[in-house]
């Protein structure tokens, strides 16, 4: 009889559902543990003096741990540039910087991304050596699938090109490639904080670096990449100032805003619409920014220079976008 009350209770446990069995398994205490990336023993030490990216409650040791241990998912905070307090150590944060970089540990990316601004903000001199490395690990992060990696490396990449200006030119293109695309993604809170940093590039590079930089990307074969490329485009264009518009030469302007007259989106075509108001102001305003040239003595006139510079087509709907625009300020004014 006790042999088969042994088989009966065996094959009653063979027919527990599985979930069961994890429920009961984990009612023990029986956690998976984290896994911890290959930071070295400094970087760890140093990110926990100065750690103000992760937000835990205040509890005791044991108690922070089991918290993680059981959520696996730390909060993130995403500190805003003018929170961000100097770190209490430079020189052991540039020495563990690109290994925090490239840890394997989510949470140590995070920091040592905030340690990247601080950096960029309070010691931006110390870092220049090291730049293009930075901004190539920076890049790394953007590309990241976590939402909280991808983010705060957005708002890293703002706070560079704040700090370094036209430094960062020889390695902009990776880096602007990834903005435009988190900036063109559903994801609103990554698609806002990637609309920012775009700000922040066109206000801090100077306007004769960057629309080379730019240009290519008016021709991607992704409309939401060329809508926000069209965007960026047209607000640097006027930092140029009128010398700056005479050297890069508005015949050019005016060609690469009418090509995108005719895009997919709305929003390629407005920043088009804006930038032809611009350079026609421009024009009009300063007629030397373009010599009069013998075959073309009535030149001088906006539709007579379009009609010089572009096809039959493009001409009619620059013209149309900027007659509109006229009579609009005479009918208001």
């Amino acid at each position: 009889m006790q042999e088969v009350m042994s088989e009966n209770a065996l094959r009653d446990l063979n027919t527990i559902p599985g979930s069961e069995k994890k429920n009961e398994s984990s009612s023990k205490g029986s956690f998976t543990k984290p896994y911890i990336g290959t930071a070295t023993e400094n970087l760890e030490e140093f990110q926990k003096k100065n750690s103000v990216s992760l937000v835990s409650p205040p509890m005791n040791g044991n108690e922070t741990a089991n918290t993680v241990l059981e959520t696996g998912i730390p909060e993130v905070e995403y500190i805003e540039s003018e929170n961000l307090n100097d770190l209490e150590d430079v020189d052991t944060s540039l020495k563990t910087l690109l290994a925090g970089l490239e840890s394997k540990d989510w949470v140590l990316v995070c920091e040592a991304l905030n340690n990247v601004r601080r950096i960029s903000i309070f010691h931006k001199d110390a870092m220049l050596d090291m730049l293009g490395d930075v901004i190539l690990l920076v890049v790394k992060s953007l590309k990241n699938p976590r939402s909280a990696v991808c983010k705060t490396a957005i708002m890293t990449s703002a706070d560079i090109f704040n700090a370094y200006n036209d430094h960062i030119i020889d390695s902009l293109d990776p880096m602007l490639l990834q903005l435009l695309l988190k900036s063109s993604q559903d994801k609103r809170f990554v698609c806002e904080a990637a609309e920012r940093a775009l700000v922040a590039m066109t206000n801090w590079i100077s306007p004769v670096l960057l629309l080379p930089k730019l240009q290519p990307y008016l021709k991607h074969k992704n409309p939401r990449i060329r809508a926000k490329t069209s965007t960026c485009f047209c607000r640097s264009v006027p930092r140029l100032g009128v010398d700056g518009i005479k050297s890069y030469g508005i015949d050019k302007l005016i060609q690469i805003a009418a090509s995108q007259l005719s895009d997919q989106l709305p929003e390629s075509r407005e920043a088009a619409r804006i930038l032809l108001l611009e350079l026609q102001t421009v024009y009009e305003k300063f007629h030397d920014l373009t010599p009069t040239v013998s075959e073309h003595p009535d030149i001088g006139s906006w539709e007579n220079f379009c009609q010089s510079k572009l096809s039959p087509l493009s001409a009619q709907a620059v013209l149309r976008v900027t007659n509109i625009a006229r009579e609009g300020l005479v009918l208001g004014s």
